[in-house]
C-alpha cells in the first residue's frame, strides 16, 4: 500500500509495523519514511508525529490493514473482542492524527456472516468521531486494475467532516473470460506470461542456491513488465525514481525439488493442481491464483502453497511472485524465501493500491513526479534475522512469539 499510495502522488511519511523483519524491509525500500517498529496498541498520534517528520503538519490520509479474527459475541461488541483490538486502534489513530481521509483494507470475508457486525461497528465508530464513510463499501479484485492475479480485498474509505467523500475506482481491466458487451472500453488483464516472460531462468544460476541475487541477462520486456523493469515510463506513476542495478536478478533464491517432484510438475497441465503437493500450475495465458502469505512463527510458521512455474519444473521465485503482484524490479524483499513470500502474500498489489489512492488524490492538488532518484536503504536490512532486526529497532527479540512445540511425555498422562 505504501508503494501504491506513493505512485498516486502521496508522500509516505511514516509506517507502523510491529514485526522487526518486515519493518526492516519497508525501511530498505522507503529510506525517507520513518519506520516505527511498534504495535499500534502501544503508540498514539503524538508518538507518530514526534518520531517522524510529520511534526505539526496536517495528515492527509492514514491507510492500512489491521488483522481481525474475532467473531461477534452475544451481548458483546465485536470491537471489544481482544482479537479485534488492532482494528479499534486503527480507528483511534485516524482520529488522533485528525487524518483528512482513511483507507482500511482487509479480507473479503469481513463482509460475510458474523464478521459484518464488526464492519458495521467500525463504520459507527468512525461516525461517532466525526468521519463520514462511503457506506456502499466494495470488494475490489486486483485483476480488474491491471494485476495478473485473482485477488479480492475489501476497501473501506472515509473522510473527516468538511472533506468530500472519495469514490471507488472503476475497473480498468478484465480477464478475457469475463468479457461482456458492457466492457468495450476496458483493457485485457495482463497474463501470467506477460509478467514472467522476460525474467531469466533461476535454475540456470548456481549462485541462486545460496543467495538471492545474480547478474543476469533479461529478455525483451512486455507491455506489462517494461515499466516494472524501469524501461518504459508510466505516466500515472508519480513515485520517486529509485536507484537500482537493472542487470541484477534479485529476490530469486532457488528452491531445490526432487527429481520425482520435477516429473510431477512437468506432467501437470497448466491451470491444474498437482495432485501430490496440491500446488497449482500457472496457466501462462491466464492470471495467477491468490498468492497467500502462510502463517507467522507464532501460528506454526507454515508455508502457503506456492504456484508452479508455467514452463519450468519448479515453484515460482519471490521475484516472480512480485511480478505477479505488480511490484517493480527495484523493490526488494527479505533474502529468505519464507519471509519474502510472506511479505508479498500479506501485501496489497501496488497497482490496486494506486487505483484506490488515485481517487482520494483527486481531493488535493495535482501530483508532480519527482526527478530526484532515491537511493535504497542499507542492504543488510534485507538479511536480518529476528534478533538482529529487533536490536536494530531497540525492541525485544520475542516481540513476535516463536512457535510453541508440543512434547508428548512418557508418563501416565503421555
Amino acid at each position: 500500500m505504501s508503494l501504491g499510495f506513493e505512485q498516486a502522488g502521496f508522500d509516505i511519511a511514516a509506517s507502523v509495523e510491529y514485526d522487526p523483519v518486515h519493518c526492516a524491509t519497508h525501511e530498505f525500500n522507503f529510506p525517507d519514511c520513518a519506520a516505527i517498529c511498534r504495535s499500534v496498541a502501544d503508540i498514539d498520534g503524538t508518538y507518530i508525529r514526534e518520531y517522524s517528520r510529520i511534526g505539526d503538519r496536517p495528515v492527509d490520509i492514514l491507510f492500512g490493514g489491521a488483522p481481525c479474527q474475532g467473531f461477534s459475541l452475544i451481548g458483546k461488541r465485536a470491537l471489544d473482542d481482544p482479537r479485534n483490538s488492532l482494528v479499534y486502534h486503527f480507528v483511534r489513530l485516524v482520529v488522533e492524527l485528525k487524518a483528512s481521509y482513511f483507507v482500511f483494507e482487509n479480507v473479503r470475508g469481513l463482509t460475510i456472516g458474523a464478521h459484518r457486525e464488526l464492519l458495521e461497528e467500525v463504520i459507527e465508530e468512525f461516525r461517532k468521531n466525526g468521519y463520514r464513510v462511503v457506506e456502499d463499501y466494495r470488494v475490489l479484485n486486483a485483476s480488474h486494475y491491471g494485476v495478473p492475479q485473482d485477488r479480492q480485498r475489501l476497501f473501506l474509505m472515509g473522510a473527516r467532516k468538511g472533506f468530500p467523500l472519495p469514490e471507488y475506482p472503476e475497473a480498468t481491466h478484465e480477464v478475457p473470460r469475463e468479457a461482456d458487451s458492457g466492457s468495450l472500453f476496458r483493457l485485457s488483464t495482463p497474463t501470467v506470461w506477460d509478467a514472467l516472460r522476460d525474467i531469466p531462468e533461476a535454475d540456470d544460476y548456481e549462485e541462486l542456491l545460496h543467495r538471492d541475487w545474480v547478474k543476469a541477462k533479461f529478455k525483451k520486456p512486455t507491455g506489462y513488465s517494461a515499466p516494472l523493469r524501469g524501461e518504459r515510463d508510466d505516466p500515472q506513476d508519480y513515485s520517486a525514481p529509485r536507484e537500482f542495478d537493472a542487470t541484477l536478478l534479485t529476490s530469486s533464491m532457488r528452491t531445490v525439488h526432487t527429481e520425482l517432484s520435477k516429473k510431477r510438475f512437468l506432467a501437470t497441465q497448466p491451470g491444474d493442481t498437482e495432485p501430490v503437493s496440491r500446488f497449482l500450475k500457472l496457466d501462462p495465458k491466464g492470471v495467477c491464483n491468490t498468492i497467500r502469505a502462510g502463517t507467522a512463527s507464532d501460528h506454526g510458521a507454515f508455508t502457503s502453497p506456492r504456484p508452479i512455474h508455467p514452463y519450468s519444473p519448479r515453484c515460482i521465485t519471490v521475484r516472480e511472485a512480485a511480478r505477479l503482484h505488480s511490484y517493480p524490479d527495484w523493490f526488494r524483499f527479505h533474502v529468505t524465501k519464507w519471509h519474502g513470500f510472506r511479505q508479498i502474500g500479506n501485501s496489497v498489489p501496488p497497482l490496486l493500491a494506486r487505483a484506490v489512492a488515485s481517487k482520494i488524490r483527486e481531493a488535493f492538488s495535482s501530483p508532480k513526479k519527482s526527478d530526484w532518484p532515491v537511493a535504497p536503504g542499507d542492504a543488510r536490512l534485507l538479511s536480518f534475522d529476528m534478533s538482529e532486526a529487533a536490536a536494530h529497532y531497540g525492541v525485544r527479540p520475542d516481540v513476535v512469539p516463536k512457535r510453541t512445540r508440543m512434547v508428548r511425555g512418557s508418563g501416565a498422562n503421555g
